[in-house]
């Protein structure tokens, strides 16, 4: 976690807004309906944005995600994440 973003994260309005959206999904990834884990942020946290309530709690710029689809989110299918290491087209740590 970037050090700008802990103090949001451990924030009390961003885990009652998490758990507000975590709970609105169902508890369902919003793009293969796996069991959902991680409320990401569309517009990505960004240390010009983390004040900006309409970026990091609004609703509109959230989705539930599964740990594959947040992987994938975040790292492609090709990119190098470790010497030797990236994720597959399913989400899966790989050696190359």
């Amino acid at each position: 976690m970037k050090d700008y973003a802990r103090k949001f994260y451990k924030s009390a309005a961003w885990r009652k807004c998490r758990d507000a959206y975590f709970l609105s999904q169902h508890g369902l990834c919003e793009r293969c309906s796996d069991p959902g884990l991680i409320v990401h942020h569309k517009i990505y946290i960004s240390p010009e944005n983390i004040n900006d309530p309409s970026i990091t709690l609004n609703p509109k710029n959230l989705e539930l995600l599964c740990q594959t689809c947040h992987n994938q989110e975040h790292h492609g299918k090709s990119e190098v994440v470790r010497n030797g290491l990236r994720f597959d087209e399913n989400g899966n740590l790989i050696s190359i």
